[in-house]
């Protein structure tokens, strides 16, 4: 027979434990909320509103009627973004440099993280070094653009992909990551298989990696996709621009000229259609991106994490 107090005690143990809130602690998690209500609002109410106007008419646009909703909808912005030749040249050019670019950059960086991660590679500290100088000190951009001159990429898609193809700071990134998630017990084990370096690269380490990856790939997709500096110096073609540089030619240097224009509708109707096409060339702009997002946030939060830690 089980006693009452045994049985209190039982149900005491399957009882999840609870913590027990005062008044003060209330009253902090409620201001913490209220904050962190205020943050979304300031972050999202301006993407909210880029997407309402691209939507709006170009009358409501440029008369402030544009708060939250779209108002009298249309697709005239949009229309009018993927009529332009240029455009689309530009859409195309950009995604030609996030694949490769990317595809490129995490080669290299997987390749050159790796090596740095092993305590048996003679010469690792020597080499992280020179890696960490190319961070603190260049030599400007007057050297960058002869060396890119000098190697025969001026004016080429590869101007914008091989000079930039890997970054510093994700080989540290990768090579924390390496450190602390890949055993040397694994390597050596996989030695003693006669497994080569290079098979377990391929084979254990990077499926082994796939928060790390993740990590990189968006990192370098991002960056490839809003450059254009680049493009700037080293292109010369407008067949070869990249969006955001066309982006830049369109809403920034293609201003209109009111003496140019006699009808004042019609420059009203310009000016419009120019406030239009602003805000739908940025949410076409950012679609890309905002798409890659979700199909990596799983292993980017953990492999950022990760690869974040010292070791």
């Amino acid at each position: 027979m089980v006693s009452s107090e045994q049985t209190v005690l039982l149900k005491a143990r399957k009882a999840p434990a609870r913590i027990l809130e005062n008044s003060v602690d209330r009253m902090y998690l409620f201001f913490v909320y209220v904050f962190l209500v205020i943050c979304l609002i300031i972050v999202a109410y301006p993407l909210i509103y880029i997407v309402s106007s691209s939507f709006s008419s170009s009358s409501a646009v440029i008369s402030g009627k544009v708060w939250l909703f779209p108002v009298e909808p249309t697709l005239r912005g949009y229309k009018a973004v993927f009529q332009n030749p240029q455009i689309l040249t530009g859409y195309g050019n950009s995604l030609f440099y996030l694949f490769f670019g990317t595809l490129l950059s995490v080669t290299l960086t997987i390749t050159a993280a790796y090596p740095l991660s092993r305590k048996n590679f003679y010469g690792r500290n020597v080499i992280t070094t020179l890696f960490i100088f190319t961070m603190l000190f260049n030599g400007g951009l007057i050297p960058y653009y002869l060396t890119v001159k000098g190697m025969g990429l001026l004016d080429t898609r590869w101007a914008m992909i091989i000079p930039g193809a890997i970054s510093v700071w994700q080989v540290i990134l990768a090579r924390t990551f390496f450190q602390t998630s890949i055993p040397s017990e694994l390597t050596e084990a996989a030695h003693l298989d006669g497994c080569s370096d290079f098979k377990f690269l391929l084979r254990i380490v990077i499926p082994l990696s796939k928060p790390i990856i993740a990590v990189l790939v968006l990192m370098y997709a991002i960056g490839y996709w809003n450059s254009y500096f680049e493009a700037l110096i080293f292109l010369k073609s407008a067949n070869l621009y990249p969006l955001q540089l066309i982006l830049r030619n369109i809403l920034i240097l293609n201003s209109i000229d009111p003496t140019m224009v006699k009808d004042v509708k019609e420059l009203a109707d310009r000016q419009g259609l120019k406030e239009l096409l602003k805000y739908s060339l940025i949410v076409v702009a950012s679609a890309p991106v905002l798409m890659l997002y979700p199909f990596v946030q799983k292993h980017f939060v953990k492999g950022l994490l990760i690869g974040s830690l010292k070791g």
